[in-house]
C-alpha cells in the first residue's frame, strides 16, 4: 500500500460538521488501490456530526506531551479521543506499510503544517495536529492534500 489518506479527502463525509472535504485525485488513489482511507477522529471514538474541536494553546506534539488539551467549542475536554485516534491511526499506518500519509490541513487531528489556534475565530498557527505529530514521531512521512498536489 502506498498511501494513508484522511477519509474526508477521498469523499467520505465524516469532518465534525458532517461534510467531506473531496480531492479528485486522492479518491482516485483509493478507487485503484493504492490508497487506503482513515478518519482519526471516528478512530478515537467519535461520531459525525459532533462539535468543533481546537487545540488550545500549542500544537498536536504539546498534546502528545501532556502539556495542552483538545477542547471542544463548548468546553468539553476531548483530548484522550484525538490520542486514541492518532495511535488508532499509527496501527494502520504500521500495518499497511504505508510510503506517505495524506492528511486533512488545519484539523485537531490531521493538521500537517497549520491548525487552528484555539479561539473557535477561525484563526490558523503554524503546527501540526495530534495525529500529524505522531505519525511524525513515529517515521512517518507525512503531508497535506494541498502538498499532495504540488508531488503530482
Amino acid at each position: 500500500m502506498r498511501y494513508l489518506v484522511s477519509s474526508c479527502l477521498a469523499g467520505v463525509a465524516c469532518r465534525y460538521n458532517g461534510t467531506a472535504s473531496l480531492d479528485e485525485s486522492i479518491r482516485e488513489l483509493v478507487e485503484q488501490d493504492q490508497a487506503k482511507m482513515v478518519c482519526p477522529e471516528l478512530l478515537g471514538g467519535f461520531v459525525t456530526p459532533r462539535e468543533a474541536a481546537e487545540i488550545i494553546g500549542g500544537t498536536g506534539k504539546d498534546v502528545l506531551n501532556g502539556t495542552v488539551k483538545v477542547i471542544e467549542k463548548g468546553g468539553r475536554d476531548v483530548t484522550d479521543l484525538y490520542i486514541k485516534g492518532a495511535y488508532e491511526t499509527l496501527e494502520w499506518a504500521r500495518k499497511l506499510a504505508v510510503s506517505c500519509v495524506v492528511l486533512k490541513e488545519y484539523s485537531p487531528s490531521c493538521g500537517t503544517q497549520m491548525i487552528y489556534d484555539g479561539s473557535f475565530d477561525n484563526h490558523k498557527v503554524a503546527g501540526g495536529g495530534v495525529t500529524s505529530a505522531l505519525l511524525r514521531q513515529e517515521g512517518f512521512k507525512v503531508i497535506s492534500e494541498n502538498e499532495f498536489m504540488a508531488l503530482l
